[in-house]
């Protein structure tokens, strides 16, 4: 009995120890490239992001998606342009969503991965193992 309750104490001793993840990707995050701020929402069952601001947007107000690969979607706003969607799962790690790319107009397939309560691996593939992995800090 009593050894049972001293790994009681070492288990709760180590758990109070280790930071837990939020688990809570909801938010403001800013980019590692073209000072990129985007906004991470729920969206039904899944995880949504839009693009807030960048340098291309705080440049030119009035910035449009001209990269895009539709030639049809070129004269949207870069400012709320839908970058993150479908992403499923959770409560760390986020599956089967699009990334889209305003920088290249390509869409890719990506992971959001919560490493801390202020930073996340964002992950997009063309093809794995085609792939790029970036770090966002929370802004807020």
């Amino acid at each position: 009995m009593k050894t049972k309750m001293m790994l009681a104490a070492a288990a709760l001793a180590a758990a109070l120890a280790s930071p837990a993840l939020a688990g809570d990707p909801t938010g403001l995050w800013q980019t590692p490239t073209n000072g990129g701020q985007v906004r991470i929402a729920r969206c039904g069952q899944a995880l949504c992001g839009t693009l807030v601001t960048s340098n291309t947007i705080r440049a030119d107000a009035n910035a449009r998606d001209t990269e895009n690969r539709d030639a049809a979607q070129r004269s949207r706003p870069l400012r709320n342009l839908p970058m993150l969607t479908g992403f499923t799962g959770g409560p760390t790690e986020w599956r089967n969503g699009s990334v889209y790319n305003p920088a290249d107009g390509r869409t890719y397939r990506g992971t959001i991965t919560l490493t801390g309560d202020n930073s996340l691996n964002l992950r997009g593939c063309v093809v794995a193992p085609l792939c790029k992995t970036q770090t966002w800090t929370r802004v807020q």
